[in-house]
């Protein structure tokens, strides 16, 4: 019999070394991110599910190098009884419009576009609109100026919010938007619109490359943002958490229900069954036809965020790697508004952001700024806290009262336990 030397031995010991290595890293890759937690956090949030206000939840509080605390309570089905996941995909909406206004400032920093110049430089159906004020006898005429990127980025560009053909192309949505007229003079008065959509499509336009492509490769990819997608497949949308609607009758939340002929049907073609559930028609051929609104259309979930937010806490730069500069980030979450009124007078609107102007109750200082979705999803960095908080719930007609209360708990508790003001 052949006795191993000690050559092979130690071969063959260092060979057992590294599979078993390999495979902690592997399986490591495929574990949920692994967070210190004393519960806190979604103790926090646990009256607002007792009380039938939301299902579930998802907190996450980072800094600039570091996610400080990751947590889950509630449900992701209430019905049946689905636990919420850390690791749960969220339509994040209107959230989308921070990744939009990020991939123009790289447009920004690369001189290829001037936040200042007017829209139809880059988009010449913009040109010859006209202002038609609503309820004024005086005729259509042109505005004293074109609207700016600025403007349709911080929402004052006096765009029409009326129904509008769906072309399902970007631009061909944009292009039809153009045919609208202005409500005002742009840069008088705030208006919350569909502007990002025209910001995503100057970086198409500008680029050369599709929207969706450019978000991908320039944003989503780099940052490992791997479950964050204007599509989910079939695989990722098995993990989203449902939408819950409190039912009057029965006093309780139940998950929304669309489609349920074309379901039952089997007619959904590509279209994931849970994603034909939950959302409208609108918003399904928007999938089926793969159509990403710059406006708000991404799917994220919570560690994933984390890395966009540690992106933006860090000024721009995400593990030594700038995706945008020191002052395109300063650009962007400033306030761009000036002194015009933006709902209650305590937020302003930067590009693609809201911005802290005013203190608040909620607890974050002023100059933080971030941004939610239609269904009260909310990213929020706070520099002066040196803190990033991400929350996520899918719910919705939440009263006022309850929104507020909502997003008090969650800034109040992130910024008093891991806040660092001062450092």
């Amino acid at each position: 019999m052949k006795t191993a030397s000690a050559w092979d031995r130690l071969l063959g010991g260092t060979l057992l070394l590294l599979v078993a290595t390999l495979s902690r890293m592997a399986l490591a890759a495929d574990t949920p991110l692994a967070v210190p937690s004393d519960g806190g956090m979604a103790a926090k949030l646990q009256p607002f599910i007792d009380d039938h206000v939301i299902a579930g939840a998802v907190v996450l509080v980072c800094d600039k190098d570091r996610v400080l605390d990751l947590e889950a309570v509630g449900y992701a089905n209430l019905p049946a009884h689905k636990p919420m996941k850390t690791t749960d995909l969220f339509y994040i909406a209107s959230m989308t419009k921070c990744f939009t206004a990020t991939a123009l400032m790289m447009m920004v920093d690369e001189g290829k576009v001037n936040i200042d110049d007017p829209v139809e430089k880059y988009l010449p159906e913009f040109k010859g609109q006209l202002v038609a004020e609503e309820g004024s006898k005086k005729p259509p005429h042109p505005p004293q100026h074109p609207i700016t990127i600025k403007e349709v980025m911080s929402h004052t560009a006096a765009l029409y919010g009326e129904p509008r053909p769906q072309r399902f192309t970007l631009e061909g949505d944009v292009k039809e938007m153009a045919k609208l007229p202005l409500q005002w003079e742009p840069g008088t008065k705030f208006k919350y619109s569909q502007g990002p959509e025209i910001g995503g499509r100057i970086v198409e336009a500008i680029s050369g490359v599709p929207y969706c492509q450019f978000i991908q490769h320039r944003l989503l990819d780099p940052l490992g943002m791997k479950d964050t997608t204007f599509w989910p497949n079939a695989g990722q949308a098995e993990h989203l958490a449902l939408t819950h609607k409190l039912n009057p009758a029965t006093k309780t939340l139940e998950p929304v229900q669309h489609n349920a002929e074309l379901i039952a049907s089997g007619k959904g073609g590509t279209v994931p069954p849970i994603i034909l559930s939950q959302f409208t028609a609108g918003m399904v051929q928007a999938y089926a036809q793969h159509f990403a609104k710059p406006s708000g259309s991404l799917f994220s979930t919570a560690p994933d965020l984390a890395k966009f937010c540690q992106m933006l806490l860090n000024g721009g730069t995400y593990q030594g790697k700038q995706y945008i500069s020191q002052a395109a980030h300063k650009q962007m979450t400033s306030l761009q508004t000036g002194d015009i009124e933006v709902g209650n007078g305590a937020q302003g609107y930067g590009l693609g952001f809201f911005v802290q102007r005013r203190p608040m109750d909620w607890g974050s200082s002023v100059g933080s700024y971030g941004h939610h979705g239609s269904l009260k999803t909310q990213l929020w960095i706070d520099p002066q806290h040196q803190v990033a908080m991400v929350l996520l719930v899918q719910c919705v007609e939440l009263t006022h009262t309850q929104e507020h209360d909502l997003f008090a708990a969650y800034h109040q508790q992130a910024t008093a336990r891991y806040g660092q003001p001062g450092k």
